[in-house]
């Protein structure tokens, strides 16, 4: 009888542990397929940059939420969870593992293109500087000297700027008088509405909306300040993600050729803009 029950215990318990030992499906895989078992995929999301992600009402909106509404055709019954982070913050999680994948407007440069996975492009992300529109001593490039210029802590344009200072202290020009970093471009309007800032460096696809929006307030420079590049999504650079990228790259190219993101472009920007196909170009910055 003794011998019988320690044989009955001996086997339940191996059993146990080869069912802790075997992962299930939804653990299985690479992470595209553990997102279709486990039917969710988990976005991070910085929703103060209008007009590609701000919340209304309560509910995150914008050029990227609409474009990724129809990139998730590609994966019918997955669900969407979006967390809304600043920005600063974004880039580190998603090294962490805290989600699958950034859904927010980030500019491919070189350094973060060493370190993580680009989608194709989704929009023009060349930096270019709002300005006041009573401003009358800022008409050339040259005419930032003295200057007090903002842009977004950790942002491709703030690196722009600063890249933008060190050229005109090359040619024996004074510099910028200072740049100020900001925790939300939302923070650098403002100060530049109020005379606290002489300049905020931008992408320019952004700052025809935000001319829209308060009208009489803001005029953009013609000249830009950096080379031409390009917003899109990101990933982890590793071959656990390499088939999710696939999935939205393709999705994301479909939209280009098939007019959904011209249109998606016209809604929210008021223009088109035209962007990259087939592969993600090699970073200007």
């Amino acid at each position: 009888m003794h011998t019988r029950l320690r044989n009955l215990v001996l086997s339940l318990t191996g059993a146990i542990a080869l069912a802790a030992a075997t992962p299930s499906w939804s653990q299985t895989g690479d992470l595209l397929a553990r997102i279709e078992a486990n039917k969710e995929i988990t976005i991070a999301t910085e929703a103060r940059f209008s007009p590609f992600e701000y919340v209304d009402k309560g509910k995150i909106v914008g050029y990227d939420s609409d474009l990724l509404a129809y990139v998730m055709k590609s994966l019918p019954d997955v669900k969407v969870k979006q967390l809304d982070l600043p920005f600063q913050g974004i880039l580190p999680g998603l090294d962490a593992k805290r989600f699958d994948m950034v859904v927010t407007a980030v500019t491919i440069n070189k350094d973060r293109a060493s370190h993580f996975a680009f989608t194709v492009p989704v929009a023009d992300a060349t930096p270019g500087v709002l300005l006041r529109t009573n401003e009358t001593s800022i008409k050339s490039l040259s005419d930032l000297n003295g200057k007090v210029v903002g842009s977004l802590t950790g942002s491709a344009q703030l690196l722009a700027l600063i890249d933008f200072d060190k050229k005109l202290k090359a040619a024996g020009q004074p510099g910028l008088k200072q740049i100020k970093q900001y925790v939300s471009f939302d923070e650098a309007y403002a100060d530049l509405a109020v005379g606290r800032l002489d300049g905020v460096a931008q992408a320019v696809s952004n700052l025809g909306p935000l001319m829209q929006s308060r009208p009489g307030v803001f005029s953009v420079m013609h000249q830009t300040i950096g080379p031409k590049s390009y917003f899109a999504w990101v990933a982890r650079k590793d071959a656990d993600s390499g088939s999710l990228v696939k999935r939205f790259d393709d999705a994301i190219a479909r939209a280009n050729k098939d007019g959904t993101m011209k249109a998606l472009q016209k809604k929210w920007f008021g223009s088109t803009m035209d962007v990259p196909v087939d592969a993600v170009p090699a970073p200007t910055m």
